[in-house]
């Protein structure tokens, strides 16, 4: 009986931790960099099975939707590589996040919302953003 709080606040505590945000808004925010439109998922080493799905449906969506036109990369944070770019981007947390230009446009709870339950809308939110800046 005492295992049940235990595993009630280990449950928590697991849903609890892959859904911490960054501190970009969800609003386009200016950044210093001129690019085309680039799409960007950054993720920790320890992922659970929606951190996975958030990429995998994202970059299938990319590739199906804009094949070479743009670009998809996933960034682990804790490696230097990954670091680098989140600095560079003024990412600080699990992000998804779409550049174009001066512009970023983080969709990460949309991302987390949809990737496992409904892949399809995650996909048109992709396309919604995406589509009206080619």
């Amino acid at each position: 009986m005492k295992t049940l709080p235990f595993l009630a606040i280990l449950s928590l505590f697991l849903n609890c931790s892959c859904s911490g945000q960054s501190n970009v808004d969800s609003e386009k925010v200016s950044i210093s960099q001129e690019s085309d439109i680039e799409v960007y998922y950054f993720h920790y080493t320890r992922r659970c099975v929606t951190c996975q799905a958030v990429e995998t449906v994202t970059s299938e969506a990319v590739n199906e939707l804009y094949g070479d036109r743009v670009p998809f990369a996933g960034y682990n944070l804790d490696e230097t590589d990954g670091k680098e770019k989140a600095q560079e981007l003024g990412v600080s947390g699990q992000t998804l996040l779409i550049v174009s230009g001066d512009k970023k446009i983080n969709i990460t709870n949309e991302g987390f919302m949809y990737a496992r339950n409904n892949p399809e809308k995650l996909k048109q939110v992709i396309s919604d953003h995406i589509t009206p800046m080619l």
